[in-house]
């Protein structure tokens, strides 16, 4: 078992004599890429660099060169904190006394700026329809140029009923619609059910650089109490009337007093990079085509709140043995290999950086390319590939190019995989980019298991024989696609959007969205699925969403929040700038 607690940088040492694809060098490069002293490789963090630099020192000890004899590196930015300025003060009522980090924090998504104006008590800020169910807190009141003080979370309700309202408890879905009501900040609290210590919601990035557009704070009970008292009410009260009678219409509160609360967050930026090298192809022909094939090799660091740890209360090193060092070294076997394999295209080898903060290196490149992205015909991707497991090897986006399932068979009669088949391009991993791009993809992994995403993802549970024969089966399927005559066509398989966890939704446009959120302006169109709502409707990819329905939106979150409020059979309008032109389209769901 791990000893939980922070281990000094040491020195990465190379092995010399390297072979091929040989279990041992598989042990030894993960035992340094998955070692403690790496602090789980969290980009733009020292044991990220490390493991940057160890994989480009390995690459230069065998030769091989990156793209035009430049940099190894493709750096590009990434947020890896939210701090607060010194500018964050609130005044209620000529009330000073609240501190920051004490009674009040802002919220990571909150918009910065000073914001003024008189201060309501919204229950749970719902306003909704669904299944025949109409919730509005809001009523009676006019939110416009308003403060909103709204409990976190839902109420208490049975599991049916719940379910109607999950959709609409989100903190960014509560912020969006107490923006179109016109409120200036919202105030979030917790009711005792919730939190009965009253803790602040942590001030965590939630990697998204888009804000809700209006001030966002929360606040304890203790601290709301205070601004309440005029009402005769407490947020311990307000909170048992709601669940007693959460079948009523629900008055909001006016509090008749001035708010003021000046709001700075700070997005803390630092560098990552992705790593690419590349052996030219040998075909005068075909050798300006390209496969790429990848593999991240960043991980959590030590976990914690938002970081994705499936453990984030325990603050430990999270090795990534599986994820994805088994990925990142089983990808330099292939790469010394390649070089004294015969490959008539040429072949770009890349480890991604940020991959668990939203697949940010693969994205970077497929917005950045360091070649056209139409010379590129084929990408393969390895993330997970050390847990073999009952001789199961798991192969995606089969469907993204005729003749890959035949491919995979082929080379299959060789190494006796029982091997699970799936032809969607689309997925959690850096496959993903370049599929939404439509290059055909392959993606190998081993499956899931527990240790995924916690402190126990460690070297001694990898199966070194069986990354080494996935390794090997990788290496002869590139060789297969860098030889082949006739290169692989690509084809649509599965949908390029696939639905948050985080919402439910009654329809889809049928787009896929820019989910890094580089368009400042909306959300950027990165792909319209055929046959879909959207493409009837003459939406088109590089459009930039603006409005739904009237309503504004200005980045994923807009988005995702605005279909919740759509129906099925409804005809609606979607406002989208195309060539810095304004159009608007009606489009039937």
């Amino acid at each position: 078992m791990k000893t939980f607690k922070i281990f000094l940088l040491v020195a990465i040492m190379i092995p010399a004599g390297l072979k091929a694809q040989n279990k041992k060098y598989l042990k030894e490069y993960l035992s340094v890429i998955a070692s403690d002293s790496l602090e789980g490789r969290k980009p733009g963090k020292p044991g990220g660099e490390k493991a940057a630099a160890y994989i480009v020192n390995i690459l230069k000890q065998n030769g091989i060169q990156p793209l035009g004899g430049a940099s190894y590196y493709q750096p590009f930015d990434v947020v890896t904190d939210i701090e607060l300025a010194k500018s964050n003060y609130l005044n209620f009522d000529g009330q000073k006394d609240f501190a920051v980090g004490k009674d009040y924090t802002p919220l990571s998504f909150s918009a910065n700026g000073t914001f003024e104006g008189s201060v309501v008590f919204v229950w749970y800020g719902f306003d909704f329809e669904d299944k025949g169910k109409s919730v509005n807190d809001y009523n009676g009141v006019d939110a416009k140029g308003k403060w909103v003080i709204m409990l976190t979370d839902e109420p208490e309700l049975g599991d049916g009923e719940k379910d109607i309202y999950a959709p609409y408890a989100q903190l960014r879905m509560k912020a969006l619609t107490a923006k179109d009501h016109g409120a200036v900040g919202v105030i979030f609290v917790k009711g005792k059910l919730s939190d009965e210590n009253d803790d602040l919601i942590p001030l965590l990035y939630d990697k998204s650089s888009a804000d809700a557009g209006i001030g966002v704070i929360n606040m304890t009970r203790k601290a709301v109490n205070r601004i309440l008292k005029s009402t005769g009410k407490s947020i311990e009260e307000l909170e048992k009337i709601y669940n007693q009678t959460k079948n009523e219409a629900h008055q909001a509160l006016n509090i008749n007093k001035k708010m003021l609360v000046s709001i700075g967050v700070m997005q803390k930026k630092t560098k990552t990079e992705n790593i690419i090298a590349v052996l030219p192809g040998e075909d005068k022909k075909l050798k300006d085509e390209w496969i790429v094939i990848g593999a991240h090799y960043d991980h959590l660091g030590y976990g914690g709140e938002g970081s994705g740890s499936r453990m984030p209360d325990t603050m430990a090193v999270h090795n990534g043995a599986d994820d994805n060092g088994s990925g990142t070294v089983a990808l330099l076997e292939i790469a010394k290999a390649m070089k004294n394999r015969p490959h008539k295209r040429s072949i770009m080898f890349i480890w991604f950086g940020a991959e668990e903060m939203g697949l940010l290196g693969s994205k970077y490149f497929t917005e950045h390319p360091l070649i056209k992205l139409d010379h590129i015909v084929g990408m393969i991707n390895m993330d997970m590939m050390g847990r073999l497991r009952d001789n199961k090897f798991y192969a995606g986006g089969v469907g993204t190019s005729k003749g890959a399932k035949d491919l995979l068979q082929k080379v299959n009669q060789k190494y006796k995989f029982d091997l699970i088949l799936s032809e969607s391009g689309y997925g959690p991993s850096d496959h993903a980019s370049f599929y939404m791009k439509n290059i055909p993809v392959l993606y190998f992994n081993t499956g899931i298991h527990d240790d995924y995403h916690t402190p126990f993802d460690d070297v001694e549970k990898i199966n070194f024989k069986g990354l080494e024969k996935t390794a090997r089966f990788v290496t002869d399927v590139l060789l297969e696609w860098a030889n082949t005559d006739n290169k692989p066509v690509f084809q649509e398989a599965g949908d390029k959007f696939a639905g948050s966890k985080r919402y439910r939704y009654k329809v889809t446009l049928g787009i896929i969205p820019d989910f890094a959120g580089q368009e400042k302006r909306g959300l950027r169109v990165d792909g319209v699925r055929k046959g879909g709502p959207a493409e009837k409707g003459g939406m088109k990819k590089g459009d930039i969403i603006v409005a739904v329905n009237g309503k504004p939106v200005k980045n994923i979150y807009d988005y995702m929040g605005r279909l919740t409020q759509l129906h099925k059979g409804q005809v609606i309008t979607v406002d989208v700038l195309r060539n810095g032109k304004k159009k608007v389209l009606l489009i039937n769901l």
